[in-house]
């Protein structure tokens, strides 16, 4: 019988998804094959204290004190160092929030993988990635630079111009610019699109933070959003303009150097835009898969969706957006990567697989299949001439 791999699933965070991250992350602990899989449960709170075993769990179930109560130095509950070590527990850890990135680990029962279910800033940014980089262990998803370009929609975009592909008008503007000349970041916009336009902070997910803009009086506050989540600030030219709502596609992407594509599904909002309430609160989103499209226009977009996790030199998996006009030409136009998309059985990343022929259990087994293979691959590299 093979041996089972110990996967440390790493959920919560400081992001603004931090709650998504704990669904997704409670629906993979309950479906992952435990036949294949020993699995540690490791959280970070949203002051970014790590916690493991009966804590995490008590994090997912939302009983976990806030404020630590005041103990001695080497006390088990003192820090997550202590308890790990009192306790043997196997796993991950930054010894405290803001200190080195040293890693703590069992010498006899160390960690395999790590599946990081942490969605949105510190999590999906490249920062925990480097992490898992400078420990030498394997993990679930895209690199330092693919989850850094996955996360910044500025430099997303310019990576989808390099590879030619279609995207929306749009105007990059700097929190500072926006707060030291309103006036002249409001005509710079002005001079570039048309409105609706929508205004994003450039590094977040799950829509927080992002508004649409009907006309100058709403850009303001749009921006003022914006600019409480991030220093850059992207605002785009609605597609359909004022005749109409853009249709919202996605295709999920599976793989490390050859990734396949599923079925486009199409989210209908029950909002005017799929935002963070229209997600995740309210139930009047509808999502349709696979979705009302042409032969030809599932194809294209089938395609642009590899074509843009090549183009961000992702691995794993990633959720691919895309907006379509909804009259007319029907111009396709690529919106964004999400290196971790939301991952509960409801999420549409799973949905997608689902239509595609790929089950919820067995996507978590290949997505960490895929991590020990990329793992294996990049242990090839060598890093010094001296062998």
């Amino acid at each position: 019988m093979a041996k089972k791999l110990r996967v440390g699933i790493l959920f919560g965070g400081r992001s603004g998804e931090h709650e998504v991250s704990l669904l997704s992350a409670a629906s993979i602990l309950n479906a992952i094959d435990r036949r294949k899989f020993d699995v540690v449960p490791i959280g970070i709170t949203k002051q970014g204290r790590w916690l493991a075993a009966g804590d995490a769990h008590s994090l997912l179930e939302g009983t976990h004190p806030a404020s630590a109560r005041r103990l001695r130095a080497g006390d088990p509950e003192a820090t997550p160092g202590a308890r790990l070590l009192h306790e043997g527990i196997p796993t991950l850890l930054a010894p405290e929030p803001r200190s080195s990135a040293t890693l703590v680990q069992s010498q006899e029962k160390s960690l395999d993988v790590v599946f990081p279910v942490l969605h949105g800033t510190f999590g999906e940014d490249g920062t925990i990635q480097g992490l898992f980089e400078l420990a030498g262990i394997a993990y679930v998803g895209s690199g330092v630079l693919g989850s850094a370009a996955g996360m910044d929609k500025d430099a997303m975009k310019r990576l989808f111009a390099q590879a030619r592909l279609p995207i929306v008008r749009h105007v990059t503007l700097l929190r500072a610019d926006w707060e030291r000349a309103p006036r002249k970041a409001i005509a710079q916009v002005e001079a570039a699109l048309r409105y609706p336009v929508f205004v994003k902070p450039a590094n977040l997910g799950s829509s927080v933070g992002i508004s649409k803009a009907h006309d100058r009086k709403e850009l303001g506050p749009a921006l003022d959003l914006a600019a409480r989540y991030d220093r850059k600030l992207v605002v785009e030219q609605g597609v359909g303009g004022k005749a109409g709502k853009a249709r919202e596609l996605e295709v999920a992407v599976l793989g490390n150097d050859d990734p396949k594509a599923s079925v486009v599904g199409e989210i209908i909002p029950g909002k005017e835009f799929y935002d963070y309430e229209a997600k995740y609160l309210s139930e009047g989103s509808v999502p349709v898969i696979p979705a009302k499209l042409t032969r030809a226009e599932t194809e294209t977009i089938r395609a642009m969706a590899v074509a843009a996790f090549r183009a961000c030199d992702l691995a794993g998996l990633a959720r691919v957006d895309f907006l379509m006009e909804p009259e007319g030409k029907r111009r396709i136009f690529l919106n964004e990567v999400n290196t971790m998309p939301g991952f509960t059985q409801i999420s549409m990343y799973p949905k997608l697989w689902e239509a595609t022929g790929i089950r919820y259990r067995d996507l978590i087994t290949r997505l960490i299949e895929l991590a020990v293979e990329r793992h294996a691959e990049r242990s090839r590299t060598m890093y010094s001439r001296v062998e």
